[in-house]
């Protein structure tokens, strides 16, 4: 609730700087929205994690936990592709300030909806009390010690950081496929589009046998496609090739997500999916900065295939080291 409120205040401050009133903040220039930006970073690094160990305890009854962990993952899945599209076409039809009109609104119905949540007790956990550095070191020496956690957790975090040829699709649009504004909005659809579907589907046919080598399979195949999107010229194969690592990258994150939950004691999740955060959350930015500078070094295209071809070498190291990952079933 408290960092539901910080996120409220920052979408708040961000649509008063979109505002005629907001005019005075120009001056500093982007100080005050980088400002905005980096505490609305502290608040979710703080989200992720409550809100991961706090699903669990929602649950009436054990049996119903792969089905919620099933449908948690998908909808997390659904949202994060499609929020920042959705976002895009309320920012071309309405503009700045409807964009981050709607934004604080959601924020709003969050947090009146966690307020109807009842309270629950926390966890017990079976040793004492640990002060903050112990507990951030519990936390890193229970995923560093568990191959399985740790080989998804770094799989994952490679396969964002060398895939991001997502933070290129304005060049793409432009200067290679040349299919302008509306062709680079359908460009940006196609993940969401595919990561959504799959998601809905898993959420009614999870994967469990051979989870492992599926979740392996499935970001080899996201590799391929950023490869072959790099390749690509023709609109219509661009579309079906992001929209089909849309669809490989769902079932990534599902596996991923249901196999922390599974392995994870109770009274440790908020600490694994804290770390869990510092490998996956920070590589989608820190890959896109990545793909930039690829990109300037090498070029737009060489650049997205090298991302997607050490996206599949890296899927190959692992499944020959990780051996516990490569038999997994959940």
């Amino acid at each position: 609730m408290t960092v539901l409120s910080v996120l409220l205040f920052c979408s708040l401050a961000l649509l008063f700087y979109t505002l005629d009133v907001g005019q005075v903040l120009h001056q500093f220039g982007t100080t005050p929205i980088y400002s905005v930006i980096f505490l609305s970073g502290l608040a979710r690094g703080f989200m992720g994690p409550a809100t991961f160990s706090f699903m669990p305890q929602l649950l009436p009854d054990r049996k119903f936990y792969a089905n919620a962990i099933t449908w948690s993952s998908s909808t997390w899945q659904a949202a994060s592709v499609a929020g920042p599209a959705i976002g895009g076409l309320v920012y071309a039809f309405g503009g700045v300030t409807a964009a981050f009109s709607v934004d604080a609104a959601l924020v709003l119905l969050a947090l009146v909806l966690y307020g109807f949540i009842a309270g629950r007790p926390l966890p017990l956990s079976d040793g004492p009390k640990l002060n903050i550095k112990e507990s951030l070191q519990t936390g890193l020496k229970f995923v560093f010690g568990n191959q399985i956690i740790l080989s998804a957790l770094a799989l994952d975090m490679f396969a964002v950081l060398f895939g991001g040829a997502v933070a290129l699709l304005p060049i793409f649009a432009s200067d290679i496929l040349k299919i302008g504004p509306q062709g680079l909005g359908a460009l940006r659809s196609a993940p969401a589009i595919g990561s959504v579907t799959m998601a809905v589907f898993m959420a009614y046919r999870p994967i469990t046998f051979n989870a492992g080598k599926k979740m392996l399979w499935a970001v080899a195949g996201f590799g391929a496609c950023i490869i072959g999107f790099g390749l690509s010229q023709l609109f219509w194969l661009s579309f079906a090739l992001l929209l089909m690592s849309g669809v490989l990258d769902s079932v990534s994150v599902i596996i991923r997500s249901t196999l922390i939950h599974t392995l994870t004691p109770e009274h440790m999740k908020g600490r694994v999916s804290s770390v869990n955060n510092i490998f996956v959350g920070s590589s989608n930015e820190i890959g896109s900065f990545e793909s930039g500078l690829a990109a300037k070094l090498l070029g737009v295209v060489p650049s997205v295939v090298f991302g997607g071809s050490m996206t599949i070498l890296i899927v190959a190291f692992t499944a020959w080291k990780a051996d516990k990952l490569r038999k997994l079933s959940l």
